[in-house]
């Protein structure tokens, strides 16, 4: 048994900053696995780091970040409690993993937890957020009047909580996702129909659903070397609609009760 199995999905990705992610997580103390799932056409990436703790599986058919985690994830699943699932720019200090895991065994309710992530000049990434509804999700990005936009954003992001407090919150960044293993077996893990974008909101949504808490806890910090790419590509805007789609046709555009239900109790909760 391994105490975390953590699965890294990478595409052409920038050696330093891969490495920096790798060694974040192989830098324990702890019994770990890394599964490198490469969806580059190519295997530039196979020998990027040289260690029995790492596995590499080339995956050209690039079938989509879910997808690709799913292999890691199922795989390994038998073998260990708790599954990370990391991107390839974050990076992170000694005894983090060890601290969340140890936080997630003082509550065998928690299914699924994301530390506090901050880009790497200190500032924080507002990625603890509600549930958004049609209209929030599309104002954030394409709405041109700031000040609503940033009105918005801000309760959506739960600004007024200052991040500076254990919260159960409805919506974390794929980025960082520790689940308890039973959860991804219970859920089955990411949802295929995905290719990329909202993957995070469903399987935070599901964990949820399943009766495991979703937490925020920021007591423990990761940096997120993240700039924001997604919308210069024609095909990446195409993927984003189509995924958005796909995700308010699954949960419900205008009417979704569960949506507004879970964000009037979390703001509530945490207001308290």
């Amino acid at each position: 048994m391994y105490d975390i199995v953590c699965s890294l999905v990478i595409y052409k990705n920038d050696k330093k900053q891969l490495l920096d992610a790798i060694d974040s997580f192989l830098n324990t103390d702890l019994k770990v696995k890394l599964v490198l799932i490469d969806n580059s056409p190519t295997k530039d990436l196979e020998n990027i780091k040289i260690d029995p703790r790492v596995e590499y599986i080339s995956n050209p058919l690039n079938p989509g970040y879910g997808s690709s985690h799913n292999i890691g994830i199922r795989k390994y699943s038998q073998k260990t409690d708790f599954h990370l699932v990391l991107n390839p720019d974050i990076y992170y200090s000694k005894g983090v993993i060890e601290d969340l895991i140890s936080f997630m065994n003082s509550d065998k309710s928690i299914g699924l937890l994301m530390p506090k992530i901050l880009y790497p000049n200190g500032e924080i990434q507002y990625l603890a957020k509600l549930i958004p509804s049609p209209f929030v999700f599309f104002s954030r990005r394409f709405l041109p009047f700031e000040a609503i936009k940033k009105k918005i954003s801000d309760k959506f992001e739960l600004r007024f909580s200052n991040y500076d407090k254990v919260m159960e919150v409805p919506y974390l960044s794929g980025c960082f996702m520790l689940f308890r293993t039973e959860v991804l077996e219970q859920i089955n893990g990411f949802d295929e129909n995905i290719f990329m974008h909202m993957e995070d909101l469903d399987i935070t949504r599901r964990c949820s659903s399943a009766g495991f808490k979703t937490i925020f806890y920021p007591h423990q910090i990761v940096y997120h070397d993240h700039l924001y790419k997604s919308f210069l590509t024609i095909a990446n805007l195409k993927m984003y609609f189509k995924s958005a789609f796909y995700y308010y046709n699954k949960w419900g555009w205008i009417y979704d009760r569960n949506r507004i239900l879970i964000n009037k109790k979390t703001i509530k909760k945490i207001k308290q």
